[in-house]
């Protein structure tokens, strides 16, 4: 039997990765009907079908899922081998990250790197999903909220997570502190694969039918609880910059550890990447000082609305030594 020729296979892997023979067609600068002969000729020679074919397109089927698993990682080594490669820089550093933790905590602490290191070169580059870094040659680590273990990658702990009740200044004042016994009754903004119920049950208190709403996103959860719309079980490192900022407040020194934790991953290519290691150390000794701070997370008030309330105390007290003062005076006068 001949080998199959290696554009079928690249036009098959095409319009699995596109859904869509159309595209994956104009992709191969091919016509349909010639991507369409490519795959019916590997679906002859398997005797299998390979697609389901839909008024959205195309779907693989289970033996189509099988081939497209089998050849896809060789497809890849081509394509990466044929790729220029480019003499990496020690003073140039490409990171990987979640947009909430770029914008949460590494961002704000990035000009401490830059003024103690001004000649790097930091490249910030958002991203929620996996990382083949074998294929994305040009990162040169990431940070990652996760289990902790990525094959073929070096993880370095750099923190963990806690989750804690927090709420707007606004929703306390209209509803009132809730206690542990009561916070059931407040509205609640909840996650997929949230952590209410176990709260409750460690905690105390009856978990509520339904959440007032439900987000898939954890920046827009935090924020919808800044904004007043209810509790939310909160991340600290999302929720720490908007209780300090005053627009959340922590309700309880209770809270769970994190399922997961942060880490920096890299790839064994860049190991002995120079402006890696620095960025390595710093980030090390950041996180250290994070943990520490994290610790003493200020309960029941917001950090800058207490010192308009320290000044109104200290108004009133001048204010009755003042009538004090007066009273005095008068029962002096003859």
């Amino acid at each position: 039997m001949s080998r199959p020729p290696l554009h079928a296979l690249l036009g098959f892997a095409t319009a699995a990765r596109l859904g869509n023979l159309t595209r994956a067609a104009e992709a191969m600068h091919l016509t349909v009907s010639a991507l369409s002969h490519q795959i019916r000729a590997i679906e002859e020679r398997l005797g299998q079908c390979l697609f389901e074919r839909g008024a959205r397109g195309v779907k693989l089927t289970e033996e189509g899922r099988v081939l497209y698993d089998s050849i896809k990682p060789h497809l890849d080594a081509i394509e990466l081998a044929l790729t220029p490669r480019q003499r990496r820089r020690d003073d140039a550093l490409a990171i990987t990250l979640m947009p909430s933790f770029a914008s949460s905590w590494l961002v704000p602490r990035l000009p401490r790197l830059l003024a103690a290191h001004p000649q790097l070169e930091i490249s910030l580059q958002s991203n929620v999903g996996v990382i083949d870094f074998q294929r994305e040659a040009a990162l040169d680590a990431g940070i990652r909220f996760g289990p902790g273990h990525w094959p073929g990658l070096q993880a370095v702990h750099l923190f963990d997570d806690w989750v804690i009740p927090t709420a707007s200044p606004a929703l306390i004042e209209r509803l009132g502190k809730p206690t542990l016994a009561n916070l059931g009754e407040f509205p609640l903004l909840g996650a997929p694969g949230g952590r209410w119920s176990e709260w409750f049950a460690r905690f105390g208190g009856t978990t509520p039918e339904r959440f007032v709403a439900i987000f898939d996103d954890s920046e827009n959860l935090h924020r919808a609880a800044a904004e007043g719309m209810g509790v939310v079980l909160g991340r600290m490192t999302l929720a720490r910059p908007l209780i300090d900022a005053g627009h959340l407040v922590a309700l309880f020194d209770e809270k769970l550890k994190a399922e997961y934790a942060h880490y920096l991953v890299y790839p064994p290519r860049s190991q002995h990447h120079r402006g890696l290691a620095v960025f390595r150390e710093w980030l090390l000794e950041e996180a250290h000082a994070y943990q520490a701070e994290a610790a003493q997370v200020p309960t029941g008030k917001p950090a800058r609305r207490a010192t308009p309330a320290k000044g109104k105390a200290i108004t009133r007290q001048t204010s009755a030594r003042k009538t004090s003062t007066r009273k005095s005076s008068a029962r002096k006068r003859p």
